[in-house]
């Protein structure tokens, strides 16, 4: 696992700047502290830090082919490495190390950007291509790995993180679409950015850049298109395939020659790999659980049940995590706001492992791929509750649930079923939306400094855009938005962040090719049948797991914010949404913000989510406003709305 960066200048005869990009590299240290490494020539220079998990002696990028023509960096893992290795020494490639990476350089020498297809694993790669004067930038194929581009004027800068780019001079202006988004789903969708001019390499997709020649993104790999209609098959005959094909990839993910571990939630999806492990001889098998000290959100004893099963080498840390000194750090790590507050048990697991091992598996992608989200229940249950007599759907039970206490427990039931009854009418793409989201189209109005933009679109266009673009039954268009969108914009970019700030790789063997592209097969009966999301997979570990494993309900990394707002968090709250904080960011009225607090500090609503989200905004800008390069051009503007009429710092 790594960090990398690089510039490349697009008209000929200028050169690339090699301090800068040791400048990009120097803020991601924490991605790969074990080494550094660098190639400039002319008018490009690639950068990258090393985390050394494969080939730890030999490993040293960038890596090239046998004339040095093709020059790789390259932050992640390969994990068909070996079958790909095979083939190109069967056609004449020699290899100087028994690096994973070594292969992207032949594999492009031996059949062009076509070729990088075949690559199977979590990735983002840069590939300078002496011959042509080609960049190649790649992602791997459900943004497990991030990588950050900006194009400015007439030079390409691109980073593992947004701060390589912030300290190579780009501007931090506030893309306002984005930050719409953001408030209404606590992350910013991608492949935007919440900066103008910043964007991803989508997930499944090259960008080529040639001096002279326009920029061009190409798309080599999707999920849409693998739901389709499979030959009759037993239930027995597909939980054979799935258990074969899980086994199999958590067996690639095992690659390493440091020790490894596995992330326990005591949830299905990573108990499941450490079954799997288990059933693969691997010894010891080191698990690593967080909990709380309160008791509706902690899920220790779960996970010392698998763990007691399978005896792992079990590491358990309860946890009251101080917020107010945490949030800022995390708010450093994640660039962009970011609002998932599970984003701090995370951060706490991943220091418990770090001072155990270098590498762990989780969990991340189960639900997406075999559907475990509450929200496909509540679709189904919607399509029930739309056949109610109109009296009561929309009139009695609506006034009934408004009626509920407000409770600050976990999930609690009047959350849920406030939720539900005020989405349960919508059509699909916007019902998936309304469960998910933090702050409504008029909730944002109402918060904005001057009144709703007009250039702004709602954010239901994005999830109805994904949702028509798949293919297969409803289901499958839901778990296509999610593996789409909320997957690489949020669980993703967690897991990745929160490991990455304590330099330690997080693989992820649910979103192996073989999986997913499975997982888009299976019948939808057999992701959720009724209401019992996971189908298959409970059947599939029904014998190998604890029965509280695989017949209970979805868990996770919940977090008290709720209560912390109303207690240890109430102080810091005031502090940071006060009205001079609020005016300096110019973006929402601070008497709106002032209500929304008010109401969730005396219990009238939980405005958690939204208070979170708010929290997260403020703290980002504020760090974003300090930031200067460390090397070349001029300081970056102060983060600014893009358009006067929202407010400018």
């Amino acid at each position: 696992m790594c960090g990398i960066a690089g510039e490349l200048s697009l008209r000929r005869g200028t050169h690339a700047r090699p301090e800068r990009v040791r400048a990009m590299c120097d803020v991601i240290v924490h991605r790969g502290p074990d080494d550094f490494g660098e190639f400039a020539e002319a008018e490009v220079a690639l950068g990258m830090r090393r985390l050394s998990i494969v080939d730890v002696a030999g490993g040293h990028q960038p890596l090239a082919n046998e004339d040095g023509s093709v020059q790789v960096v390259c932050n992640g893992e390969v994990y068909n490495s070996p079958l790909l290795r095979s083939g190109l020494l069967a056609r004449g490639h020699r290899f100087r190390t028994s690096s994973d990476v070594e292969v992207i350089a032949h594999l492009y020498e031996d059949g062009g950007t076509d070729a990088l297809a075949d690559l199977d694993g979590m990735f983002a790669f840069a590939l300078w291509d002496r011959r042509r004067r080609r960049l190649v930038l790649g992602r791997d194929r459900v943004g497990i790995k991030p990588l950050y581009v900006a194009e400015r004027g007439d030079r390409i800068l691109f980073g593992s993180e947004v701060k390589c780019l912030l300290a190579a001079g780009v501007d931090a202006e506030i893309d306002l679409q984005a930050l719409h988004d953001y408030l209404t789903l606590g992350y910013v969708p991608g492949p935007a950015s919440i900066l103008r001019g910043v964007r991803q390499v989508p997930p499944g997709h090259l960008l080529i850049a040639e001096p002279g020649r326009p920029v061009r993104t190409e798309r080599y790999w999707t999920l849409e298109g693998h739901a389709r209609a499979s030959a009759p098959r037993s239930e027995s005959a597909w939980t054979e395939e799935l258990v074969a094909t899980l086994r199999g990839a958590v067996e690639r993910h095992l690659m390493s020659d440091v020790p490894l571990g596995v992330f326990l939630s005591g949830g299905l999806d990573s108990s499941t790999i450490v079954a799997l492990m288990h059933e693969l001889g691997v010894h010891p098998i080191r698990t690593f659980t967080i909990g709380f000290e309160e008791r509706t959100f902690s899920e220790t004893a779960v996970a010392r049940q698998v763990a007691t099963r399978f005896g792992t080498e079990h590491h358990e840390l309860v946890v009251r995590p101080d917020a107010a000194t945490l949030l800022p750090r995390l708010v450093h790590h994640f660039d962009e706001p970011f609002a998932d507050s599970s984003a701090i048990p995370v951060w706490h697991l991943s220091e418990l492992a770090r001072r155990h091992v270098k590498v762990v598996l989780s969990g991340e992608g189960g639900d997406e791929m075999l559907a475990g989200y509450e929200t496909y229940r509540a679709r189904r249950l919607a399509s029930l509750y739309a056949r109610l007599p109109g009296l009561i759907g929309r009139r009695a039970l609506p006034e009934l649930v408004r009626r509920l206490p407000v409770s600050h427990a976990r999930v609690s039931f009047d959350y849920k079923a406030k939720r539900f009854v005020a989405g349960a009418y919508l059509p699909p793409a916007a019902g998936h939306l309304w469960w998910k989201t933090v702050l409504s189209e008029d909730a944002k109005a109402a918060l904005y400094a001057n009144g709703t933009l007009a250039e702004v679109e709602p954010t239901v266009r994005l999830f109805e855009r994904l949702y028509a673009e798949s293919d297969g039954e409803e289901l499958d268009r839901l778990q296509y938005v999610d593996a789409t969108l909320f997957l690489p914009a949020d669980i993703l970019v967690k897991v990745d962040r929160m490991s990455m700030a304590h330099s330690l790789e997080a693989r992820v063997p649910f979103l192996d090719r073989g999986v997913m592209e499975l997982a888009r097969r299976l019948p939808a009966r057999l992701r959720l049948r009724g209401l019992t999301t996971k189908y298959l997979l409970r059947r599939a570990m029904a014998g190998r797991l604890p029965a509280a494993v695989v017949d209970g309900r979805k868990r996770g990394f919940n977090v008290p914010i709720p209560g912390w707002l109303v207690g240890e968090l109430r102080d810091f709250t005031h502090d940071v949404l006060a009205p001079a904080r609020l005016r300096r960011l110019g973006l929402l009225d601070p008497a709106a913000v002032g209500r929304l607090v008010t109401e969730h500090m005396t219990r009238r609503a939980d405005h958690s989510r939204a208070i979170w989200a708010l929290l997260v905004l403020v703290l980002w800008y504020e760090a974003v406003q300090a930031v200067r390069p460390a090397v070349g051009g001029e300081a970056p503007r102060r983060a600014h709305a893009a358009d006067g009429r929202m407010g400018a710092s």
